[in-house]
């Protein structure tokens, strides 16, 4: 009797592992949008700086703004789940602080970079894509979600190609692993949520 318990709290506690891992997963899809958003950024701060001539003030103003947008949005959802009394995970804020983390560590880095006179292009697409490969790897893992696993290892492919081959190269990759990896998975995340919202809806 003792072993089939232990057998059995053992399976409980495996069943609320998933569960809790498949509502980390939801919860990511459900901001697919930011995904979306900041590849829409990139791609707008390197039009402005190949049009404008002006790298770092494209760069720094469009990364600002994406950054207030992301911020304020994200404190309306916040208030809105305390009203409606739905508090965090343990594995959302674990997500949560990964990608704050990372954030932070690229707003301080890359100006400190231009300030500094270090501002390679290549060196940039490095840095990109090595903080964006190790957000995506720690979610994808905390996550078990290959396809966010699949644009870590894109990005850090494109940080490889920064780093050894050319400019023009270096350049390729960031368009690429940005439109596979914010703009593509993003998309993918919202249309994922809103399947999940179409079953919720049947099943209710």
């Amino acid at each position: 009797m003792a072993a089939n318990n232990e057998t059995q709290e053992l399976k409980d506690r495996l069943d609320l592992i998933e569960t809790m891992i498949a509502e980390g997963r939801r919860k990511t899809e459900s901001w697919g949008w930011v995904f979306v958003l900041w590849g829409v950024a990139y791609y707008v701060a390197i039009v402005w700086s190949a049009w404008g001539r002006h790298d770092s003030l494209a760069w720094n103003v469009t990364m600002m703004a994406a950054m207030l947008l992301t911020w304020g949005t994200v404190a309306l959802r916040i208030n809105r789940n305390q009203r409606t009394a739905q508090p965090g995970t343990t594995l959302g804020r674990a997500i949560t602080a990964v990608w704050v983390a990372v954030g932070v560590s690229m707003l301080i880095l890359i100006p400190s970079l231009g300030i500094g006179g270090l501002s390679n292009s290549r060196l940039i697409v490095a840095v990109i894509g090595t903080m964006l490969g190790t957000a995506n790897a720690a979610s994808s893992i905390i996550l078990k979600w290959k396809a966010q696993f699949a644009c870590a290892l894109v990005w850090w492919a494109a940080a490889v190609i920064s780093c050894l081959g050319t400019t023009r190269q270096s350049f390729i990759a960031l368009l690429v692993a940005n439109f596979l990896c914010q703009i593509v998975f993003g998309i993918y995340g919202m249309l994922c949520e809103m399947r999940a919202r179409k079953q919720g809806a049947i099943y209710a």
